[in-house]
């Protein structure tokens, strides 16, 4: 599994991508280009990206992509709450109303300014329309008398991504930060690993005949013949 920016499927990269499929079905894969968008996984974030799998052509024929979470993803106010109120800020409960929509797309930081921050002008302009100050992170929640826009800490960068409460990032905040923001949501990744862990050990050789097809292809000749998943 290969994970990449949305932008790889602007035509400029037509080429490159089918070449990297032609590369792997040299060695014996069948491969297949998706762009999964994270918050149906669960994860409350803008977040299209690129994935790639590819699997030897006897496991191929088994796999399909996850369908995602069956609720909605929480909004930013839903997720964050507690750790905004964990140093009892009073204002904690009306900024989770306010915070009532998904997140931009977090990103690793400022190489060009050199810092952690939330995004360009753009992200940060979505941010304060959560009531989010997404021009740096904070070392620590809102105090008891906080006023203004708060902004995020590492670990509510981090639960943002979909990383569970009790991770554990090594180092200062900017590069713990851009570990987070460069991560690939972890309950996608999970999803897209599990189907094909699934694909990998399900029992059974396919019919010679569907060797050479794609996922895409596949997917369109289940249930040929016995009325079962191929």
């Amino acid at each position: 599994m290969l994970e990449n920016v949305r932008g790889i499927f602007d035509p400029k990269f037509d080429t490159y991508r089918k070449d990297i499929m032609a590369s792997l079905s040299e060695m014996g894969y069948i491969s297949e280009w998706e762009l999964v968008n994270t918050h149906n996984y669960g994860v409350p974030q803008l977040r299209p990206r690129a994935v790639l799998v590819a699997l030897q052509k006897e496991y191929a024929p088994y796999f399909s992509w996850p369908l995602g979470a069956v609720a909605p993803p929480p909004t930013v106010g839903q997720l964050l709450y507690d750790e905004m109120a964990s140093n009892g800020w009073l204002g904690a409960e009306a900024w989770a109303k306010q915070a009532n929509g998904i997140a931009p797309t977090l990103v690793g930081g400022s190489k060009k300014h050199g810092g952690a921050d939330l995004g360009p002008t753009r992200a940060r302009l979505a941010w304060e329309k959560l009531g989010v100050n997404g021009k740096g992170l904070a070392d620590a929640p809102p105090e008891k008398e906080f006023v203004g826009m708060p902004k995020l800490t590492v670990k509510m960068a981090a639960l943002v991504q979909g990383f569970p409460p009790d991770w554990e990032f090594i180092g200062k905040k900017t590069p713990a930060y851009r570990q987070v923001g460069n991560a690939f949501p972890p309950p996608v990744a999970k999803a897209i690993g599990g189907a094909i862990n699934k694909a990998i050990l399900t029992q059974g050789k396919p019919k010679a005949r569907y060797h050479q097809l794609s996922f895409t292809e596949l997917e369109a000749v289940k249930g040929e013949g016995t009325g079962s998943a191929v």
